[in-house]
């Protein structure tokens, strides 16, 4: 039997705990607060037992907070235990970094962590009181906002478009496909709803691109321009094909915000242009120059957007996932844009969150969904935004008042409730809203009209030879040792950094030993290394304390840490990592970066080749023997492995070109059209980083990846980048495997993912770059 006085104690220390919860949403923000959740963005839905929770004291020291002790006591009581049966754990998706207000700069948006439903999702000692408070706040909420009683029957009533062919358009040069006809006819449809857009998600290869063109011509001329806004690897192809679709009747810029060209152009020159392709860089950067603006000596500049000036015609956001963080400059941007129509064009809609899809319903204003609503007053923002004090600027209540129907509705109860009633109930919601503003189709219901040719997937496997072998095993021995170490000890969590190190030593001394062994370029060359991978960095970003990256690197580094209840810390310098994934990209020095090869380091007229690499020559082999003319692509994640494979094929005779993410777009583009345009051109050594997505290499009908990772998607999209309309080839895709080393659990660890495709938002992969503990543990010991 539990003692009254223990009862009492407990409900006293919960209600301490409420109370600073509550306390802490009024704080002001600190520069402290600021630069520790920017480290921390993107938390992961996780319930935390109270006793993990820190010490208000300890709280109180790293915000420089000024709290009554009194607190500490009452959560220590907490602690005790005490009840332990009554209390469930505290959910801390959206109290883990305390301070909640945090997530808003003075001008800011709301993040993806809603601040009111913070607070409902504080699990209560009694589960019929939590559930009479919601209800309290519900009632509340739609009294001042009549419309959320009805908005899903408004919904559901709100027919679904069913596309049907339409006739091929005149201006168009190219015969689209059937399922391509029902595309435009979907789209022309659609804008003509109060949505003024959607979502089309085709998969990838299925042309998703000459259905937007066929669109923008579908009312051409218009009166104002149309933006589409790129992947800066996709500029110019995009550029090319729109051309091509439409026999050069667009007049199209291709805008870079450093160009002396395009930086200064006025909204009257842009205006002379029907179609403006820009980046995501260089939209982020034009807009941050806008909103922030950029030193110039002991002054601030700011700089006015001629493309946030003007009123398109129509948005396009070409692999519209890019914006599935809002909070980054780059969503930011994209939410400033004005148009009347507005599209996401995304072969994955979702990745990994279903918050991702949050982003998207904000760009196309899909309304009431991607709305903010204020409890206490008839207050509806789209673009909610907060004063130094945390009240709304449109209403001045507190940020607590606020709350998002995606969060209320959709978000919270498919990732926090353990009933599977609510949560199916919730998909039906989602579902009822996609089936409204997205057009998704497959390929593999598309065969026959799509006309693509047969592909096949095959692994080559081989063993190491002898001396490769004892290398390799001292190396596998070495780093097994230490990743024991941290499980051992409990500290594997704190460890990432340093066990991605190990992972990546494993995985290049299958392809080669020299990439470890050479893998130092000479001091003195002014070049950026990625601080994970230890290549030179592609597509290279830096962090606040001053350390460079690839950007692929970071980003799968960081959400494989956060998924697993971890917070990122520098490689480098092991302090919290604070990076903006949306950066643009740091320039490098063409010459420097040449000098840095690996070839630059070794005496080459005494090197020795590797298993993987003869592995490879041998099949390339095999193609010539037959008198065909087939080109492949081989993708490796290692910039220096490349290097080395390219000087081992042109000394076997082949004719090869490179891609990776140092080059400018005018590069990258140069590379692929000598490649699709060059009959003797047999191979393109393409960088995964920086050629996995966007790019369109129907020349090509094989595919060899070097080096397998443990998110099978990635490879996946490489392997589209041929197989896709316009193949006429059937397609093979060779997956090269050291069988005596940590690649063969890697392909293992491939296949359970893979197994994870199925029930997701969209029917689709979920983004499975994410390694968890117990797939670091699989790799290092098979087990």
């Amino acid at each position: 039997m539990i003692d009254d006085s223990e009862t009492a104690d407990d409900d006293k220390a919960l209600a301490l705990a409420l109370q600073f919860e509550e306390y802490e949403d009024h704080l002001p923000p600190t520069k402290r607060r600021r630069t520790a959740l920017q480290s921390k963005a993107e938390i992961s839905d996780s319930d935390i037992p109270m006793s993990d929770l820190p010490d208000f004291g300890q709280v109180e020291s790293e915000l420089d907070l000024d709290i009554d002790d009194d607190r500490d006591k009452g959560l220590a009581e907490a602690r005790a235990g005490k009840k332990a049966k009554k209390y469930e754990p505290v959910s801390l998706r959206k109290t883990r970094n305390i301070v909640k207000s945090e997530l808003l700069d003075s001008d800011s948006e709301l993040s993806d962590l809603d601040l009111s439903d913070s607070e409902d999702s504080f699990v209560a000692t009694d589960d019929s009181k939590a559930r009479g408070r919601k209800q309290r706040e519900r009632i509340k909420l739609e009294k001042s906002h009549p419309t959320i009683k009805t908005m899903w029957k408004d919904l559901e009533a709100t027919p679904v478009i069913k596309p049907v062919q339409a006739p091929q358009p005149e201006s168009i040069t190219r015969k689209l496909k059937s399922f391509q006809l029902q595309g435009l006819d979907w789209m022309t449809k659609q804008e003509k709803t109060h949505y003024k857009g959607g979502l089309l998600g085709d998969e990838m290869g299925m042309g998703k691109t000459i259905q937007a063109v066929s669109l923008i011509m579908s009312d051409y001329p218009a009166q104002q321009p149309t933006l589409v806004v790129v992947p800066p690897v996709a500029l110019m192809q995009w550029t090319n094909e729109i051309k091509e679709y439409t026999d050069g009747k667009l007049k199209v810029l291709v805008y870079h915000g450093q160009n002396a060209k395009t930086k200064n152009m006025t909204v009257k020159q842009l205006h002379e242009y029907d179609v403006i392709m820009i980046s995501y860089n260089s939209l982020e950067s034009v807009y941050r120059k806008e909103v922030k603006g950029w030193s110039r000596g002991e002054d601030i500049v700011k700089a006015a957007s001629a493309i946030h000036a003007i009123e398109f015609h129509r948005l396009i956001l070409d692999e519209a996932h890019s914006i599935k963080s809002r909070t980054t400059g780059v969503a930011k941007a994209c939410f400033a844009l004005k148009g009347k129509y507005k599209w996401c064009l995304s072969g994955t809609p979702v990745q990994n969150r279903i918050g991702e899809f949050f982003s998207l319903l904000r760009f196309l204003e899909v309304r009431p969904f991607a709305d903010y609503f204020c409890k206490s007053c008839s207050c509806s923002m789209l673009h909610w935004a907060v004063d130094k004090e945390h009240r709304c600027l449109a209403c001045h209540h507190s940020s607590i008042e606020h709350v998002s129907v995606f969060n209320q509705e959709l978000l919270n109860p498919l990732t926090e409730s353990s009933d599977s009633k609510v949560r199916s109930a919730a998909m039906d919601k989602l579902h009822m809203i996609t089936a409204r503003i997205m057009l998704r189709r497959m390929k593999r219901d598309y065969v026959s009209s799509m006309e693509l040719p047969p592909k096949e997937v095959i692994i080559h496997n081989e063993f190491f030879g002898d001396i490769e072998r004892d290398f390799s095993s001292s190396i596998m021995s070495n780093t097994s040792r230490t990743f024991d170490t941290y499980v051992s000890r409990g500290v594997m969590l704190n460890n990432y950094a340093n066990i991605f190190g190990l992972i990546m030593q494993m995985r290049q001394v299958a392809n080669h030993p020299d990439l470890l062994l050479k893998k130092h370029a000479h001091e003195g060359q002014n070049v950026l290394v990625c601080n994970i991978c230890d290549e030179p960095a592609e597509e290279a970003i830096r962090s606040k304390c001053k350390h460079d990256f690839c950007r692929a690197c970071v980003k799968s580094f960081v959400r494989s840490v956060e998924d697993n209840q971890g917070e990122p810390d520098c490689p480098r310098c092991h302090i919290p990592l604070s990076i903006d994934f949306d950066q643009p990209e740091i320039e490098q020095d063409e010459e420097a970066v040449s000098k840095s090869s690996i070839i630059n380091r070794i005496r080459m007229e005494n090197w020795t080749s590797s298993t993987k690499i003869e592995m490879l020559v041998y099949d390339l082999w095999k193609l010539r023997s037959k008198k065909q003319t087939l080109k492949s692509i081989i993708f490796s994640q290692f910039t220096s492995m490349l290097q080395l494979v390219e000087w081992r094929l042109r000394r076997a005779g082949f004719n090869t070109v490179m891609l990776d993410g140092s080059m400018t777009p005018i590069q990258r583009q140069r590379s692929i059209d000598h490649f699709m345009n060059t009959p003797e051109c047999e191979i393109f050594l393409v960088s995964l980083k920086a050629g996995g997505v966007a790019l369109n290499l129907t020349e090509a009908s094989r595919v060899f990846i070097i080096d397998p990772w443990w998110n099978p998607a990635a490879e996946w999209q490489s392997a589209d980048r041929c197989h896709r309309i316009g193949q006429r080839r059937p397609c093979v895709i060779t997956r090269l495997c050291i069988e005596d080393s940590v690649e063969s659990r890697i392909v293992m660890l491939q296949e359970k993912k893979a197994n994870m495709i199925s029930g997701t938002i969209n029917n689709d992969k979920v983004a499975m770059e994410k390694l968890t503990p117990e797939d670091m543990q699989f790799l290092f010991r098979g087990s």
